[in-house]
């Protein structure tokens, strides 16, 4: 790779704030991946119940749907960088928590479930939040595409580092040492947080009731065609896709016969193909093409759960997450990206928080579905059916995108976003600066 590329690559990191935000998050995300491993691991080792997985990973989830939209409101409303200093904390107390009754050997169920809403109440108000404080912390508005990507770039590295860390760690040490390393890791992104120079904003719109902001929220993004479509794909790809993440330990441990080193292994392999997919989108010049990506990153996803509920080779299975963990992230980044470019300022934090909403509030009904489904008819199966309804709704958007670009192209061209007109009336997706 040569050095402009790089640079190109690189060039959000150019932003004080947003370079301190990024080196903060590469260590500290490191530790809730190997939480998040430890934690499926030990459910599955004390209860031995692919339901209880379900359970539990609907316990860590179902906040976010039910107050992520609340949350967008205050984003909008108030300071983003006092909440998120807020939450990154609650977060260190919670795995240290959790840390503490699994070293101490007092761990129950019924603590994990606990635990798990705790997560997910923080989750729910911070992840609108950090989506939308992205544009706060870059102050060239054209780096914005690539801060998002480099942000899906570090969650990704960290899901290749984390897991499988936490695999030889939870075998040598148990999983509550996975829980104090993700406890201690806060300290590095709340100390960048401390270290931020973030101008005051003056609108928060106050006055405004939070209920009402939620309604015009939901109102603005379900009566412009594209960001509902945006939503709809993302919501049923979390819904129905997503949730093999809770049926991994039952892969590793039962269907091929590993330990937690196999269930590190096969999270790594996700975060790998993730990791790529980001580093190609931030390397980007330009958005132009997201939206037929968005299609195609569903397709690959869903052929690589379709095949990977038939593999029993620990070795296929794995290079099957590599391209799970591709189209998962493509399609992730690239709807953040072109949701973030199509929004208003004034409703980016509700729009954010709807995103959150369909692409992890509707997880928690996913893992609970499945882990019911797989006491049933098993996991294989259970990752099969998933496999095929998320590629029927990739190829349904995919015969949509036309329709999509009729509805971008005449807005961007009113708001001065497509200057380059002989090249971007070609694709809807040209987008290269956001709205003002």
């Amino acid at each position: 790779m040569n050095s402009g590329l790089v640079k190109q690559t690189l060039r959000a990191l150019r932003h004080k704030n947003y370079r301190l935000f990024f080196t903060g998050q590469s260590l500290s995300l490191i530790g809730t991946w190997m939480q998040s491993v430890a934690l499926g691991w030990l459910v599955y080792r004390l209860t031995d119940s692919a339901f209880l997985l379900g359970l539990v990973g609907f316990s860590s989830q179902i906040p976010t749907f039910i107050l992520a939209s609340v949350a967008g409101v205050l984003a909008d409303r108030y300071n983003k960088h006092k909440i998120l200093i807020i939450t990154q904390t609650l977060a260190m107390v919670q795995a240290f928590i959790l840390a503490f009754l699994t070293l101490s050997s007092s761990i129950q169920i019924w603590h994990i479930i606990v635990l798990s809403l705790f997560s997910g109440l923080i989750n729910a108000f911070d992840m609108p939040t950090r989506q939308s404080f992205v544009i706060d912390m870059v102050n060239d508005r054209n780096d914005l595409p690539n801060a998002i990507a480099l942000n899906s770039s570090v969650f990704n590295a960290a899901r290749l580092i984390g897991p499988t860390i936490a695999g030889f760690l939870i075998a040598a040490l148990g999983e509550g040492f996975c829980f104090l390393i993700n406890a201690l890791s806060f300290l590095t992104v709340i100390a960048a947080l401390l270290m931020m120079d973030i101008p005051a904003r003056v609108n928060y719109q106050k006055n405004e009731k939070v209920l009402e902001g939620v309604k015009e929220g939901i109102k603005y993004a379900y009566n412009f065609k594209p960001i509902r479509a945006l939503l709809l794909l993302i919501g049923l790809v979390s819904l129905t896709g997503m949730p093999y993440t809770v049926l991994m330990p039952v892969f590793a441990k039962d269907i091929l016969h590993g330990n937690s080193q196999t269930l590190g292994f096969l999270f790594g392999a996700v975060g790998t193909g993730a990791f790529v997919g980001a580093i190609y989108l931030a390397s980007r010049k330009t958005v132009l093409g997201l939206g037929k990506w968005i299609a195609i990153a569903a397709s690959i996803f869903s052929l690589g759960l379709l095949f990977f509920s038939f593999s029993r080779n620990i070795y296929l299975s794995v290079g099957l997450m590599l391209f799970t963990g591709f189209g998962m992230m493509m399609q992730m980044a690239s709807t953040n990206t072109l949701l973030q470019t199509l929004v208003d300022d004034d409703k980016r934090g509700r729009v954010m928080s709807l995103y959150v909403m369909a692409f992890m509030g509707t997880a928690p009904f996913g893992s609970f579905m499945a882990g019911t489904l797989a006491s049933t008819i098993g996991a294989p199966y259970t990752i099969l059916s998933s496999g095929i309804i998320c590629l029927i709704g990739a190829i349904l958007f995919y015969r949509y995108l036309p329709s999509l670009r009729k509805h971008i192209r005449p807005i961007y061209i009113k708001k001065g976003i497509l200057p380059e007109v002989s090249k971007g009336l070609q694709s809807s997706t040209h987008l290269k600066m956001p709205p003002n």
